[in-house]
C-alpha cells in the first residue's frame, strides 16, 4: 500500500489565503488521506471559509477549532496527535503547492529511510524567480537562515542533503516525530511560534535523522509581514523570535568543540544586545521568559543526550 499523508495547517485570521492553499492540496497528484486545520481563535472568517470549502468541495478536512490562540508549535503538536499517517506535511496557509509537491517528496523520502524532513523549492508568490527557501542553514555562531533566500531561483536547481527544513511547507516522517518527540511534543511549545523548526532540525540531525531538499517540488510562499522593517513587525513576534534562538542553543548544543567559536558568538552577543539596548529594550524582557522556562529546557536537553548515548 501506498505511504499515507496529513496535511495540517494552523491559521490565525487566514481567510485572504486558505481557500487557495486548501485548492492547492486539494489537486495533488498523490493522494492526501485527509487535512487537518487547527484555528487558533480567529476573529475573522476562516473558520466559515475552511467549512464552506469542505461543503463544496467534499474534501476530507478535520477542523479543530481553539478557543485561544495557544501558538505555531502547540497547534501543530495538536494535529499531529489527532493522525496516524505514515507523513505529515505541515503548510502555512499562505503557501500554494505545485500539483506534484507531494508526490515528489514522498518518493525521495520513500527511497532513503533516513531522511526523516524534506522540503520544496519555495518562491516568493509576488516574485516567482525570486528563493524564499531551500531549507535551513545554520552559521557559526548558530544563527539560523533560509537556504538561498533573495537569490534568483536558477541557482538552486540541484536537489541536496540540507541542515534541515522550513516550516512554511515542510514534510516530516512519523518514524521521525516519535523518536525526536520530548515529553511528548515535537515542536517543543515553549516556543509558542518562531524557530521551531530549527529546533527540531537541530535536534533531528543529533539524533541521526538527515533531511532534504527537492529542487524539482515547487511551493509559493506569500510570506507578506517581511515585507516592511522591524518596526512592521509586532512586538511579539520579534521577543518570541529573538529568545528562541538562546532556548534551543541551551538544549542542542553539545560537545566541546563549540568553545573555539566562544570569542566570535560573544563579539555578536554584545552587539546585538547593545543595540536591542538602544533600540528595542522591550524584546531584552524576553529573557524573563528564558529563566521561568529554564527548569523544563534542561529536562529536554537532559532528554536529548539520552537519546544520543542509546546510539551508541
Amino acid at each position: 500500500m501506498s505511504p499515507t499523508v496529513s496535511v495540517q495547517i494552523v491559521t490565525y485570521n487566514s481567510s485572504k489565503d486558505i481557500e487557495a492553499c486548501l485548492e492547492n492540496v486539494r489537486i495533488q497528484s498523490y493522494q492526501v488521506k485527509e487535512i487537518i486545520v487547527v484555528d487558533n481563535a480567529s476573529s475573522d472568517d476562516t473558520i466559515e471559509r475552511v467549512r464552506s470549502f469542505r461543503t463544496k468541495s467534499l474534501t476530507n478536512i478535520r477542523l479543530i477549532e481553539n478557543e485561544v490562540n495557544i501558538g505555531f508549535a502547540p497547534a501543530h503538536n495538536q494535529a499531529i496527535k489527532q493522525s496516524d499517517s505514515d507523513y505529515v506535511l505541515v503548510l502555512n496557509p499562505d503557501v500554494n503547492l505545485d500539483p506534484r509537491y507531494v508526490q515528489l517528496l514522498v518518493e525521495v523520502m520513500q527511497q532513503n529511510p533516513e531522511i526523516g524532513s524534506a522540503t520544496g523549492k519555495l518562491v516568493f508568490q509576488s516574485a516567482p524567480d525570486v528563493i524564499d527557501s531551500t531549507g535551513l542553514v545554520m552559521n557559526r555562531i548558530w544563527r539560523a537562515f533560509d537556504r538561498g533566500a533573495g537569490e534568483p531561483v536558477r541557482k538552486w536547481n540541484q536537489s541536496a542533503e540540507v541542515f534541515g527544513v522550513s516550516g512554511a511547507a515542510a514534510m516530516y516522517s512519523r518514524k521521525m516525530i516519535l523518536d525526536t518527540s520530548l515529553q511528548g511534543e515535537f515542536f517543543d511549545e515553549d516556543f509558542f511560534a518562531y524557530k521551531e523548526d530549527v529546533d527540531v532540525a537541530w535536534r533531528a540531525g543529533l539524533l541521526g535523522w538527515k533531511a532534504y531538499y527537492c529542487a524539482e517540488a515547487v511551493g509559493f510562499h506569500k510570506r507578506g509581514w517581511k515585507k516592511g522593517g522591524r518596526s512592521s513587525i509586532p512586538l511579539f513576534v520579534r521577543k518570541h523570535s529573538f529568545i528562541n534562538r538562546y532556548k534551543m542553543i541551551y538544549k542542542n548544543l553539545t560537545g566541546w568543540r563549540w568553545l573555539k567559536r566562544l570569542p566570535e558568538f560573544l563579539a555578536y552577543e554584545i552587539a546585538v544586545h547593545g543595540f536591542m539596548l538602544l533600540k528595542e529594550p522591550k524584546v531584552l524582557t524576553a529573557w524573563f521568559d528564558y529563566w521561568s522556562k529554564l527548569p523544563e529546557m534542561r529536562m529536554k536537553r537532559a532528554e536529548i543526550r539520552k537519546k544520543m548515548n542509546s546510539m551508541r
